[in-house]
């Protein structure tokens, strides 16, 4: 099964809900307002006063007015969420010229919007509020009105900083801007990946449960019609001896019967799936196996499944859709590089199971290794990470990163540990173990009764 959640990069970020964006502003109001009244009233510094709580009403304004047109809940678009945090960049640099410029400590919250923008919208959104942000910083750099100030208690003209301190100011809060918005982005878009990868097995599961569950209700209803059938077929033959060979009716009675065997033989293909059926639910693990490589023997490439000579004490596997599908996918991915033969080792003992698979193609990228595993590795791209050869010979590189995430979550959730490596020289490819706990994986009762336990009735 293959899944792919490839999108533009722009689709795959979804806007902030207004609702965020009033609460913040209403928070930077609250805070603008209560810094104005403690430096015009409680430390009796002149500020332009009707200027600064002008500027301050006119967000409030703007919150009311978002409030009052979108009542319910709802999720900007990109462009939506980038204006309105390009105005709260704008009311800032306004307040900012009317109380001093970089020289108000408060200039550090140039940084605010668009560390919001980071970890939400898209990277060309953040980047142009961070040279909108920057642009403020330096006007308001070259061109503010004096900060308020009082030495001793004498109100009077604020120092004069030198403009190479300013411009150290500026470069500071540019740099801040770029680094801090970079970490944000990076941060929120693993979150992003970890997600819409967890989604993505979540999906692959759901939807193996539901053909399991589709093979059981098969082998129920085939159970439940074949007592009908077995009737129908039984009442026809017996009108068909009770009827002259020259009837009217021995044709229909002939279709019947016909058609009865139809049923039974379609209801025989239906329970032979046995997904869901109860013997077929438990196996031993050289079983498992087989089910798992059967679909990849036609591909050119040779397939080696090597067991223990001894098997007596072989384990009893439940054949959940997860563990089928995490297997299929490594040996899936040993057959797509192989160039000749893939080989699967199983052993057991009683403290441990493992399987092995090895191929014998170009293995792992080395610098990879250490993060196969975790969603979209890349090295050239999303899901383009591992080097292999097509058919003319040419070295290439194929995405196996959703895919691997996919299997390895479906595998530790079944209580297995996985482990990523390339063959040591002189040999080359790679190797990828899985190993569980027998107390985890084996679902026998008895060790004595294996074979006996898992045969279909």
């Amino acid at each position: 099964m293959s899944l792919s959640l490839d999108h533009p990069i722009g689709e795959r970020f979804f806007g902030l809900r207004l609702d965020t964006l009033i609460r913040l502003r209403w928070l930077a109001i609250s805070g603008q307002t209560l810094a104005i009244v403690v430096v015009q009233w409680l430390f009796g510094l002149p500020l332009p006063i009707g200027a600064c709580l002008a500027v301050v009403a006119l967000s409030a304004w703007l919150n009311l007015a978002l409030r009052l047109r979108n009542p319910g809940a709802r999720r900007l678009s990109d462009a939506e969420a980038a204006w309105l945090l390009a105005y709260d960049i704008l009311q800032l640099a306004a307040l900012l010229f009317l109380t001093g410029g970089l020289a108000n400590p408060f200039a550090l919250l140039f940084l605010a919007p668009v560390l919001i923008s980071a970890t939400a919208l898209s990277p060309r959104t953040t980047v142009l509020l961070g040279m909108l942000a920057a642009v403020c910083a330096a006007l308001v750099g070259l061109w503010q009105m004096p900060l308020p100030w009082a030495a001793d208690g004498v109100i009077g003209a604020p120092p004069e900083l030198p403009p190479i301190y300013l411009a150290a100011i500026w470069l500071a809060l540019a740099i801040a801007i770029a680094f801090i918005g970079v970490h944000a982005w990076r941060v929120a878009e693993e979150t992003r990946e970890l997600s819409e990868a967890l989604a993505a097995t979540e999906l692959v599961l759901a939807r193996e449960q539901h053909l399991s569950a589709l093979d059981g209700l098969a082998a129920a209803a085939a159970h439940e019609l074949g007592t009908p059938l077995a009737t129908i077929t039984v009442v026809a033959k017996e009108l068909a001896r009770s009827l002259p060979p020259d009837s009217a009716l021995s044709d229909d009675i002939r279709l019947v019967s016909e058609q009865a065997d139809r049923c039974r033989a379609i209801l025989r293909t239906l329970t032979s799936l046995g997904a869901g059926d109860a013997p077929f639910d438990r196996m031993p693990i050289s079983h498992i196996i087989e089910d798992v490589v059967a679909p990849h023997r036609n591909f050119g490439i040779a397939i080696e499944v090597t067991l223990p000579t001894r098997n007596d004490d072989e384990p009893i596997i439940a054949r959940n859709p997860g563990l089928l599908y995490g297997l299929g996918n490594i040996v899936e991915n040993a057959v797509d590089f192989a160039q000749e033969r893939v080989s699967i080792v199983a052993n057991w003992t009683e403290l441990d199971v493992s399987i092995t698979v090895t191929d014998d193609g170009p293995g792992f990228p080395p610098e990879l290794v250490d993060s196969i595993g975790a969603p979209y590795v890349t090295s050239r791209g999303r899901n383009r990470w591992r080097r292999g050869v097509d058919a003319e010979g040419e070295e290439v590189e194929e995405g196996l990163g959703l895919g691997v995430f996919i299997a390895k979550t479906l595998l530790e959730r079944s209580g297995a540990e996985l482990a990523f490596v390339n063959r040591p020289p002189p040999a080359h490819g790679a190797m990828v173990s899985v190993r569980w706990l027998r107390r985890v994986i084996d679902i026998s009762g008895e060790r004595g009764v294996r074979e006996d336990d898992s045969a279909p009735a």
